[in-house]
């Protein structure tokens, strides 16, 4: 089966598996190449799916989304994920990607706060400058 995972900005991961685990909405799942086409909600969590061609164990943490299997293709769209080749090297993944996603966060919360402050100090004047 073709297993495809997209982002908002890029299709994160393309591979052939033999099969896959994942958490939805109403539990865990697994799903195998004869599997009934499914479409499901994920909840974040971490993914499983074993490699075709080698038969390795690879992980991706994944944010919410959504899941659609059809034929023999598995299609995923998260807001956000993180891809490993082990646990240990997805654990870290994971924890610079909420790094960055910290430091975006508190750059945003400060410019908004700026903007705020900027438009009461505005406002405030024009309610002084009206006779």
């Amino acid at each position: 089966m073709k297993l495809k995972i997209f982002i908002p900005s890029e299709i994160l991961l393309e591979d052939d598996m033999d099969k896959m685990t994942a958490e939805g909405v109403s539990g865990s799942f697994g799903i195998r190449p004869n599997h009934i086409d499914i479409v499901e909600m994920l909840e974040p969590g971490i993914l499983s799916y074993i490699k075709t061609e080698n038969g390795e164990e690879r992980f991706v943490a994944v944010d919410w989304g959504v899941l659609v299997k059809q034929k023999d293709e598995v299609r995923i769209s998260v807001t956000n994920a993180v891809s490993g080749e082990s646990l240990g090297s997805l654990r870290k993944s994971v924890a610079e990607e909420f790094l960055k996603l910290d430091e975006t966060e508190k750059k945003s919360r400060s410019a908004l706060a700026r903007l705020e402050a900027d438009f009461i100090r505005r406002f405030l004047q024009q309610q002084s400058e009206i006779p």
